[in-house]
């Protein structure tokens, strides 16, 4: 009995060691990428119900040496969409509102609003333009006190792009709708409904949602760009634009607590989850699903500033990841492939990111023109290291991805030359061709 008890022992003891062996890597790479000024963000990663890995790295304030650590909290963007579907599923399990009531209920001089449902609003089916990302004029409401309603007199003007559920387009004012409607039906605040429908519930200590400037003393993030020498903070949106569709301020620790209490039933019920994980044209009721080779993490992503989010769980593993950047250098998708690599004991390289030598920065300077847009690119030295600027725009710099190939994460933007005075700059799946001039 005790040489089977040895044995076992033995045998947790590896276990333990191989994890702690897999996580110090993790530390290493996120270590790797915020030394060489790629990164700045926090990192939990949650085995069941225990926390595993947390880790914070740079500054929640930069300018003033502030370092983040892994209570720091930062906005996390359209994740905020997975609290306010969760909080409308909710409703609906108390019958204070149904998956087919109409939005010409509460909203009726929204175009089409007699035809648009609670669920189409979920699903983002609706037709109704994206107040956040597709209205020129949006600044028109900046530093108006009544910013949130000046922002639904916008929606309410617009002309509808397709009809209800014809198809799925992405759009934050189906879930600043949404965070109105919560409101409207609760007669409390959408503050006090995240608070308690869901942060005391979880004893989620450190997610909330505020109208209020980032407040450093409550350890509060800003969010920055590197410059090609430093991290520059980030001009701050009025939180209240952002409203239900991604205003929300958290953790990676209580992300990972969220979603995983989600996919548990500790917030909705079975048949409300089912109907969230459904996709519709790749689109869940604010869930998308995330693949890792054969695995399948359900979770979401989100932007705001200069601050990048995701947070995923895969049920087979009851594995819950979250990642929030501050400061983003380097594809975040990129980071996460790496963290997940090692952490299922993949092969992976970490990134190189070498100096250029005199005579390759030489070869690749100069001023770029294309035919195909009216834009030009000066690509030049500074500090030995490669930046360049478009026409009217501020600088930025380029990272070597590989040979001949440069890339500006923040901005998804490739540059491959083609030969010494030639490049194709790709963004957003176009690619445009540049000739030195």
């Amino acid at each position: 009995m005790k040489k089977n008890l040895s044995i076992l022992f033995l045998f947790i003891s590896l276990v333990t060691f191989a994890q702690e062996i897999r996580f110090a890597r993790i530390d290493s790479l996120l270590n790797y990428l915020y030394e060489n000024d790629k990164f700045m963000g926090s990192l939990c990663i949650r085995q069941g119900d225990e926390v595993v890995f947390k880790q914070a790295y740079g500054y929640s304030e930069a300018t003033k040496g502030v370092r983040a650590n892994g209570a720091t909290k930062y906005k996390i963007g359209s994740i905020s969409k997975t609290f306010t579907a969760t909080m409308m599923m909710q409703l609906v399990e108390e019958k204070k509102i149904f998956l087919s009531t109409k939005l010409n209920r509460f909203f009726p001089k929204i175009d089409q609003s007699d035809k648009i449902t609670i669920e189409h609003l979920l699903y983002q089916r609706t037709g109704i333009k994206d107040y956040a990302n597709a209205d020129s004029t949006l600044t028109d409401v900046l530093g108006k006190p009544n910013t949130k309603e000046l922002v639904l007199n916008k929606i309410e003007n617009y002309a509808s792009i397709f009809a209800p559920d014809t198809k799925h387009e992405y759009s934050n004012s189906n879930y600043f709708i949404l965070g109105l409607i919560i409101e409207k039906i609760t007669k409390k605040s959408f503050a006090e409904n995240l608070k308690i429908r869901i942060s005391d519930k979880l004893q989620l200590k450190n997610t909330y949602y505020t109208n209020e400037k980032t407040d450093v003393s409550k350890r509060e993030s800003y969010s920055y760009i590197f410059n090609g020498e430093n991290w520059e903070k980030i001009d701050e949106w009025i939180n209240v634009i952002a409203f239900s569709s991604g205003g929300i301020i958290s953790t990676p620790e209580d992300l990972t607590k969220f979603i995983r209490s989600l996919f548990k039933g500790n917030l909705v019920n079975p048949a409300s989850l089912e109907l969230m994980k459904t996709l519709k044209d790749s689109y869940g009721m604010a869930l998308i699903r995330f693949p890792f080779g054969e695995r399948k993490f359900y979770g979401h992503n989100g932007k705001i500033e200069g601050f990048g989010s995701s947070m995923g769980y895969y049920e087979k593993d009851d594995l819950t990841i979250s990642l929030i950047v501050n400061g983003e250098n380097y594809s975040q998708n990129d980071i996460m492939i790496g963290i997940l690599s090692i952490y299922y004991k993949l092969p992976y390289p970490f990134p190189n990111f070498k100096k250029l030598d005199t005579e390759l920065i030489k070869k690749y300077s100069g001023t770029f023109a294309s035919k195909e847009i009216p834009l030009k690119i000066n690509v030049f030295e500074k500090e030995g290291n490669l930046l360049a600027q478009a026409t009217g725009q501020p600088s930025f710099p380029l990272t070597f991805s590989r040979e001949d190939v440069f890339v500006f994460a923040p901005a998804g933007i490739e540059i491959e030359f083609t030969s010494a005075t030639t490049f194709i700059l790709k963004q957003g799946g176009q690619k445009f061709n540049f000739t030195k001039e």
